[in-house]
């Protein structure tokens, strides 16, 4: 089953809606710089002793640990390449209800660095810097108990 893609205000309207939770795959320190408002953080990737991006062992253990299955997620990073990958990973651990925001908070760009479709930041959706009771990563890897 393919992943839709969606815009950011797609996904803005599904939040509004109700019952869907965005979901940052970036590595903590991106989203403390700043990520949609009300968005969780569960990175797919780390940095490692060197600064390099390294997968993170524990991102099924973890969502496993905060969402069911049948969870309407919306998952989101810079670009929507991290995510997008996050979600094949997700759908292939069953989950059923995942949507991937095609430009991510920074916007698609192409090869050349320019941008082709701007991102959640760009279009002006409310973000933040620090996160909700509960939606770190540190408070939801407690949680799984990892």
């Amino acid at each position: 089953m393919p992943i839709p893609q969606i815009s950011p205000h797609e996904a803005q309207a599904l939040l509004a809606e109700g019952g869907a939770t965005y979901v940052d795959v970036r590595s903590v320190p991106e989203f403390a710089q700043a990520h949609p408002a009300g968005a969780v953080n569960v990175p797919l990737f780390h940095a490692d002793d060197r600064g390099q991006m390294a997968p993170n062992p524990d991102f099924l253990a973890v969502m496993q640990a905060s969402f069911a299955p049948d969870a309407k997620l919306v998952l989101g990073c810079l670009s929507g390449v991290r995510s997008q990958r996050a979600a094949e990973i997700l759908a292939a651990a069953g989950y059923r209800d995942l949507a991937n925001v095609r430009t991510g908070i920074g916007g698609a760009r192409d090869a050349f660095g320019r941008m082709v479709e701007p991102g959640w930041a760009q279009l002006g959706l409310p973000v933040e810097t620090e996160a909700s009771p509960g939606a770190s990563y540190e408070s939801l890897r407690e949680k799984a108990r990892i």
